[in-house]
């Protein structure tokens, strides 16, 4: 009788790991070659043409509000009355920053007479007077009056502002012409706009290829064009690499966009991925030879598992998890034991979430009393400033801007970094609101940058310190003063204001020490209170006043706090 050859249990456990391991991760990494090859061609191909998008975008609207403006400009009757009289150039002035002010891209403006003679200009005219090319440049407006001349061309000023591209139309009253206004865009706000992130080379050229403006000057060839060369596959052949090109020609327009990017980074991705996939591979087939024996002899072992489980549980270890794969009695016993102990640790974490819901719902409640305060004096504050001036009030607007995105947040704790940069906004208004008659200082020591705080925290006490410390004089000084002492993290706001007296000082602590607060002290309540509820008894604000002289409030937080414990 022939025996069969059996292979015996250990082994054939390792032999299976090791096929039912290596087959899937071998087509997982095949997968992963091929979908970074298409995935990098594709982001390549998307950023170009991205980028080629939004600078034509941005372009097309320079060309049309400059190729608006000087079609008004030609007809306004202010500039048609100073060419003929000399008289108002105040208006045309006025009138040409009004709209440069405005722009992305600033200018440079002149009028020119039919005789040559500069009758306006925003540059001092005496670089163009004989310079060929500007006379060429009236020339070819004078032949077609009736047209608007749009075209590149480059003029240098002093201070080396140059530009590169001109608008300019002829000034025509009764059907004769009486000179000529011109519009010469500066180069480097060009190339501010063509500077996209994610994008390495991007261009503006006209008709001619001739370039307006360009992030690189190797795309710079005879004359001042663009002339690419292009190999056998399509890519353009730059600085001794391949480039992507993408062309987008702006409508209605002379003008074109070309971006570029280079292949060289893909290549590295693909470099990476291939030295990231060997490493893997190698590293695999070790792990597979240790975890091959591990679990073969593991199975083995189903009741000392389950004992030392047991006794993890008596021990008040709630992970103590068991892993038995046998396929036999003592696997589904292992499974049952699993769900009980998560069942154990459902029940423990519902009983803890009960009894930390009523605080929880508490500092919400505080939190959001803080916004309508904050928005009502931000707003106050930027009523002013639009009144005062308009440039700062776009100043104010961008602040605010940052202020809301910081306060409409969700979370619940930031860094102390981001809550002062939050202060230094909020005070930032105040200052324009108030201008001298405010003034800060803020010294935060440089370990406590990083220190996890609840988020806002010192804005009700600095809006107190504004609101009060007007009340009896006109000017208030506010000092933030951040440091660590004895294992905890202080937070200072002092003010020369009028303070408190002695009765009004203990009324306010009283009010502090309560659970409930019925008075119109909300803003430090809540400070106190939420820090309280936080981080224990230990916590929460302390108030020096002397009449007179000023107060000084001061918060008390752990130190060694991260994130998750705010």
């Amino acid at each position: 009788m022939e025996h069969k050859k059996y292979r015996n249990f250990k082994e054939s456990t390792r032999h299976l790991f090791r096929i039912y391991t290596i087959i899937p991760f071998a087509v997982l990494m095949i997968l992963f070659l091929v979908f970074t090859i298409i995935n990098g061609r594709m982001n390549l191909t998307q950023k170009t043409t991205e980028a080629a998008q939004s600078i034509s975008q941005s372009m097309a609207e320079v060309y049309q509000q400059y190729y608006n403006e000087i079609n008004r400009m030609a007809a306004s009757p202010a500039v048609t009355n100073y060419v003929n009289s000399h008289l108002g150039s105040d208006k045309v002035y006025s009138e040409f920053y009004d709209f440069n002010n405005h722009q992305k891209v600033k200018s440079i403006f002149h009028i020119v007479s039919t005789g040559g003679i500069f009758l306006a200009s925003s540059a001092p005219p005496e670089v163009l007077s004989s310079n060929f090319a500007f006379s060429n440049l009236i020339n070819r407006i004078h032949q077609r009056p009736q047209d608007t001349l749009s075209e590149m061309n480059s003029f240098r000023y002093s201070h080396d502002r140059d530009t590169s591209y001109t608008f300019g139309k002829a000034i025509i009253k009764n059907g004769q012409t009486l000179g000529y206004i011109i519009y010469q865009l500066y180069e480097s706000d060009i190339q501010k706009i063509i500077f996209e992130q994610n994008n390495e080379i991007a261009m503006i050229t006209d008709q001619h290829n001739t370039i307006i403006a360009t992030t690189s000057n190797a795309t710079k060839g005879v004359l001042n064009k663009f002339s690419p060369t292009f190999d056998n596959q399509g890519h353009v052949l730059l600085n001794n690499g391949k480039y992507y090109m993408y062309t987008k020609r702006i409508p209605d327009t002379p003008i074109q966009v070309v971006t570029l990017n280079s292949y060289k980074s893909e290549q590295y991705t693909y470099y990476t991925v291939s030295v990231f996939v060997l490493a893997a591979s190698v590293l695999l087939w070790i792990m597979i030879q240790i975890m091959s024996h591990k679990m073969s002899t593991r199975n083995s072992e189903s009741i000392d598992k389950l004992i030392h489980a047991l006794a993890q549980l008596r021990e008040g270890n709630f992970n103590g998890y068991v892993d038995i794969q046998t396929n036999d009695e003592f696997e589904i016993l292992g499974d049952e034991y699993n769900v009980m102990l998560d069942r154990l640790k459902d029940l423990m974490e519902k009983n803890k979430e009960l009894s930390e819901l009523s605080t929880i719902i508490e500092v919400k409640q505080l939190q959001s009393q803080f916004h309508p305060h904050f928005m009502f004096n931000v707003l106050e504050t930027l009523r002013y400033a639009i009144k005062i001036d308009a440039n700062q009030a776009q100043d104010i607007v961008m602040i605010l801007s940052r202020l809301l995105r910081y306060s409409i947040g969700h979370d619940r704790s930031v860094q102390l970094q981001d809550d002062m940069n939050y202060v230094q906004d909020y005070l930032k208004l105040q200052h324009i609101r108030f201008n001298e008659r405010l003034e800060y200082q803020i010294s935060v020591a440089e370990e406590t940058q990083e220190v996890y705080v609840p988020k806002l925290l010192l804005q009700p006490i600095i809006e107190n310190a504004i609101k009060y410390g007007y009340q009896h004089q006109s000017k208030v000084l506010i000092e933030i003063r951040i440091y660590t002492s004895a294992g905890k993290l202080i937070l200072e706001v002092h003010d020369n204001g009028h303070g408190m007296n002695e009765e009004t000082l203990q009324q306010v602590n009283q009010i502090l020490q309560s659970q409930s607060n019925t008075t119109k002290h909300i803003g430090l309540y809540n400070v106190h209170r939420r820090l309280v509820l936080l981080y224990g008894e230990q916590s929460g604000i302390h108030i020096d006043s002397t009449q007179g002289k000023g107060t000084c409030v001061t918060l008390t937080i752990p130190y060694e706090w991260g994130e998750n414990d705010v």
